[in-house]
Parts: structure tokens; sequence; C-alpha cells
């Protein structure tokens, strides 16, 4: 979206505060996502009341409405436009121009026709203010069918020429040239370790969860145009590539089957996406993000641990060790499937970081069954865990189902599961200590400029002594631990 931004020549603001167009772009997985994503609004609205607020995102697609209601918000566009909404903030722009010069349009595209096809017609609709803001100007909705999209549209990365231009175009403004028409932003270029995604959307209908609903069906970046955003970002200087997606490990599944007399073969697996990468690229360092537990096959697994090139860092959500809450929340898995996976990793990878999600509070979910959780992390080796309460979310199943646990009880649930996750931790870093590690050397400095953050190839914070440019792949000796990170010295 910048890059779509910057070439309409919008130049990037150095904050929000000296922005005219600012993008949002939201999240709507749990209930404290939705307040977030308000209160950041108000904030923004707060520090620059002249600003035009753009929200984008998954909650924009699930409940536009809310946030066309909010003040400052001038323009509100679904995931299912997302792509386009560079060319629509452009538009929309000129428009309340010509409407505030109180002359007509002339030759701009109507908003309410923009894209629209007859698979995905864009929404618009101008919205009346909220009763506490009566000054507020009507917000205008684009949201089309997010189920309409078959295919994956991806803007392809910064190349390297082009992520060189950002990069000195942002030095300059944060020079403070004063130059206030711009947008407020991250550049792509000040990643060291940018995140590609290669499939959006999901097939499942996990009971709890809105994301197939604002995300659509399970597609697919195509296979060469994977190897081409992989080789730009590799020529733009990425060391370490963090492949993404919604449900990562399907990728390819949604390809259409080989025509007949077709002798190309076709890849529908994702560990075939992974070879090809390997075999056809010169990425250094491939890091794999959360996969689901029935897609970790061996297949995969033998691939990851066989090649120095792939990170050993396995994420495989959980959500719960109890076979009935796992069959209340229409996951496709049981236990002791789940148990198998994560061992059979554990054995391949012995120096692996192995992620899961929890989630506790589910409906139901009783005393015996959060048990049934905890004895089951405690059994499995674990590195780190991301622990949720459950959040009731409108439209999914679990939000009419009965027996809704207390708040009081899924905290105490929580804090449990989390004191457990730090103390699987902190056994796991020990075992490095005096050992040596590869890692990547990361944006962040200490504010004493002691020390340099890094991450590990096995996904572990690390503070390296010194400072030390960003982007620099190291070997370093670990010599101690501090607070929740590694601390070593760099050998080479």
């Amino acid at each position: 979206m910048e890059r779509d931004l910057l070439e309409k020549g919008l130049t990037r603001a150095p904050a929000t505060a000296a922005a005219e167009l600012v993008v949002l772009n939201t999240c709507t997985v749990t209930t404290s996502a939705d307040h977030d994503a308000r209160a950041t609004i108000r904030r923004i609205h707060r520090e620059n009341p002249g600003a035009r607020i753009i929200v984008t995102g998954c909650y924009a697609q699930r409940a536009p409405d809310e946030l066309a209601s909010l003040p400052g918000v001038s323009l509100v566009v679904g995931n299912s436009h997302k792509s386009q909404l560079a060319h629509i903030a452009v538009e929309h722009a000129a428009q309340l121009a010509q409407a505030e010069a109180g002359s007509p349009a002339g030759g701009f595209v109507p908003l309410a026709t923009l894209h629209a096809t007859a698979q995905d017609s864009a929404q618009t609709f101008a919205r009346d203010a909220p009763p506490f803001d009566d000054e507020k100007a009507p917000a205008e909705i684009i949201v089309g069918d997010i189920f309409a999209h078959t295919e994956l549209t991806a803007a392809p990365v910064f190349e390297a020429d082009t992520s060189a231009r950002i990069d000195r175009q942002a030095g300059h403004e944060r020079g403070g040239d004063g130059d206030a028409r711009g947008f407020a932003g991250a550049g792509a270029s000040e990643k060291t370790r940018p995140n590609l995604k290669v499939q959006d959307g999901c097939n499942n209908r996990c009971s709890f969860c809105i994301i197939p609903f604002v995300r659509g069906k399970s597609r697919s970046l195509k296979m060469e145009q994977v190897l081409a955003s992989v080789r730009q970002l590799v020529a733009s200087g990425s060391r370490e590539i963090v492949l993404s997606g919604i449900n990562l490990g399907r990728w390819g599944r949604d390809f259409p089957p080989l025509l007949p007399g077709d002798s190309t073969p076709q890849r529908v697996r994702f560990v075939e996406l992974l070879r090809a990468i390997l075999a056809e690229t010169m990425a250094e360092k491939i890091r794999i993000s959360s996969v689901e537990p029935m897609d970790w096959s061996d297949e995969l697994i033998d691939l990851a641990a066989s090649s120095p090139r792939i990170c050993k860092h396995a994420h495989v959500p959980l959500q719960s060790g109890s076979d009935r809450v796992l069959r209340q929340m229409h996951r496709r898995y049981r236990p002791w499937h789940y148990a198998d996976r994560i061992l059979k990793i554990r054995r391949a990878m012995p120096d692996a970081a192995i992620g899961a999600d929890v989630m506790v509070g589910f409906p139901g979910e009783t005393d015996d069954d959060f048990e049934q959780t905890r004895a089951l992390i405690e059994s499995l080796p674990f590195t780190y865990l991301h622990v949720f309460t459950y959040s009731s979310r409108p439209g999914t199943p679990s939000a009419a189902m009965p027996s809704q646990v207390r708040g009081d009880v899924a905290h105490d649930r929580n804090r449990i599961l989390r004191e457990l996750a730090a103390q699987k931790k902190r056994q796991f870093q020990e075992g490095f200590v005096g050992r040596t590690l590869e890692a990547i050397t990361l944006t962040h400095v200490d504010q004493q400029e002691r020390f340099t953050e890094a991450l590990t190839g096995n996904y572990q914070k690390l503070w390296v002594e010194g400072v030390h440019e960003a982007n620099r792949a190291i070997l370093a000796r670990i010599v101690g631990i501090e607070a929740d990170a590694l601390v070593g010295r760099i050998e080479s």
C-alpha cells in the first residue's frame, strides 16, 4: 500500500501528526483487537484533527458501519478492495476537493462504480454522523463480497532500486523538510526480516473464528510469483524471508488440476513450494510461520530438518488439549495426533523453537478440560506459547453456545499457562549458554548502546554486545540470559 501511494505522487510523512492521510490496517480476531483499532483512530484524530483517516483490513470488512461513524474516518475500505486502496484514496481526495471547491467532479470515476464487476460489486454508502460529532462529514464505505475472490491478489514486493529510492526519501523526510503532504507508514525497506504472504483466506470453519468471513476462501500466490518475489527480496538485501499466510500449509491446494495433455507437473503442496525456493533462489534463510498440525507432514518435517537454509522453528496451533473441546471448536485433529507431530518435530530438530497458540475459556471448558490442556502442554517440548482468552465474535457458532466461562476463571487459566510457558522457555534457553548460534541483527539498540537486538535461527531473542548495523548475519557465542533474552558476543 505504501509503494502504491508513493507511485500516486504522495510522500511519506514523518509522523501521523504531520500527515494529510493516515491508513490504518485493522485486525478483528478478538474484541480487544477491535477496541485497539477504535482507540488508535481516536488518538490519531486528537493528534491531527485535519487528517483523513482511511481504515482497511479485517475489522473494516466485518463491521464497516462501526468504523465509519468514528471521528476522523473519511473512508472505510474492506479487504475486498484493499489491493485498490491507493487508487481509491486518490480518487476520494480529488472528489472531496472538487466538492469543497463547489465544482463537479469532472472526469473522476464515482466511487460507487469503482472497479465493480459482476463477481465483486463495490458497495459504497454515505453514513450519517454519530450523535457525539454533529459536524463529521459522512464517511464512505467500499466493501464487496470477499468470497467472490478466487485468486490471491498480491502486490509485487519492493525491487532493489525502488527500495533504495524509498529509503532515501524517508531519510530526507525524517530530516525535517516540513512537507505535510504525505501519509504515515512504515517502509518495507526498513524490515530486516520481511514477510512474504503466499496464501490468504481459510476453508476451515472453526466455531470460534471470524477470519474466514473477512478473508474469504483459501487462495494461493502462484509459484512463479512467489519465486519472483523471493528473488526481488534477495536483490534488495533481505537475508531472512518469512513465508506467511492465514492457513499457510494449504498453499497450492486451490490450484486447478492438470489439463489433459499438459506435461508440466502441478505443484500443489507447500513442501513443493519450499523445495522450489531452495532450488531456484539464493535466499539465505527461509522461516516458516504458523502451519496447522495436520499439515506438518513427515515430508515437510524432514525437509525443514535437513536444509540449513530453513530456520529451525515450528509454530503449530493447538487451541486446546481436551478432545471434547477440540470437537466443539471444529478442529480437525485430536490431542494424540497433535502430540505425535510435536514429538516428531523435536526428534528431527533438537534445537528448534516450537510454539503454539492456546485458547482458554472456550464456552463449556470445564476444570477437567483445562487440566487436560495444561497437562498436554507440560508433557510436550514447547519453547513458547501464545495464550489467548476466548473472545466471542459476532456471527460465529461459539457466540451462541451455552456455558460461557466467567472472565475471572478464564483469566486465571491464562495466567497458569503463561507461567508454564515462561518456565519452558527458560529451560530451553539455558541449554544454549556456552554454545554458538546463527542470528540476524535487527534495528533496535538498547538506550545505553551496550547491546544490539538480534534473532537467532531458532527464534530466540538475542542481545549481542556492542552496536551493529541491522540485517547482518552473525555467529554469536551465548554468554548468559537477561530477562527473557539470550545475551551473546559476536564471534564472526
